[in-house]
């Protein structure tokens, strides 16, 4: 079934991020990546002396009630985190997680089994035309990391598109997700080069709601780039294969 999505204007890109945490688990930000490598599961200690930065050894990043705590353990040469320290109710556990801005940090239960997680959803990359957010969610008890499919394995196993620049310089793009039909048209400069698909990856964005996980994945042409649609996913948590698998898939137009 086809579907025409209204076209209009992009004023500017939204990028979201957050502060603070809530156990009720609301909270708004939007490209997360499959579960990093493990460093080590330990008792809980002080953060490694001469592996951080004057100051980055003292932050710790929380949730509401500091259920879960997360911690720099060794930053780059630029003083972005690159390994953290995740601590839950005295487990504690070491993560290759690149942070580039304040985590944002929850303890509670998105997967349905009254049993509250550890969430933990950071930025790790942002410019004039690119924001990525990388979401993390982990087990209470052993502080193992139930997956969350990434942009990546979404757009590959769920998502078609197709672009077509017509003569008249307008830009005829289909979208198939999820098996459902949409196309719609945008507007370009005679002079802008477009590839035959979306490009993706630009622009992630991770949203924590209610207890329910959503994503916003960005779809550009051009190398600058130009957002022309966006792709709002919601998960939901598959019991039997023991994380999070796509439940929904809406596209909605940037057209003008």
């Amino acid at each position: 079934m086809k579907k025409e999505i209204g076209v209009f204007m992009v004023v500017s890109a939204v990028l979201l991020s957050g502060c603070g945490s809530d156990d009720s688990g609301s909270a708004k930000q939007g490209a997360g990546e499959s579960p990093s490598n493990q460093v080590a599961t330990q008792p809980q200690q002080e953060t490694k002396q001469g592996t951080t930065e004057s100051g980055q050894e003292n932050k710790i990043w929380s949730s509401e009630n500091n259920e879960v705590k997360v911690s720099p353990v060794k930053v780059n040469k630029y003083g972005t985190p690159e390994v953290v320290s995740v601590e839950v109710n005295g487990v504690n556990k070491e993560f290759n997680w690149q942070v580039a801005e304040e985590p944002r940090v929850f303890y509670t239960d998105v997967t349905g089994d009254n049993k509250p997680e550890a969430v933990i959803l950071s930025n790790i990359g942002r410019g004039s035309d690119t924001s990525v957010d990388e979401l993390h969610v982990l087990n209470s008890e052993d502080l193992s990391e139930i997956k969350v499919p990434n942009y990546e394995e979404v757009v590959a196993e769920h998502i078609e598109t197709q672009v077509t620049k017509n003569d008249d310089g307008n830009l005829a793009i289909k979208v198939k997700a999820q098996g459902e039909d949409y196309e719609f048209s945008y507007d370009v400069d005679p002079g802008v080069k477009v590839q035959n698909k979306l490009n993706f990856g630009g622009t992630v964005t991770y949203v924590l709601d209610n207890q329910k996980i959503f994503s916003y994945i960005g779809g550009s042409i051009g190398t600058s780039p130009i957002y022309v649609c966006r792709f709002h996913v919601t998960y939901k948590f598959d019991s039997l294969k023991n994380e999070f698998i796509v439940d929904q898939i809406k596209a909605e137009s940037f057209g003008k």
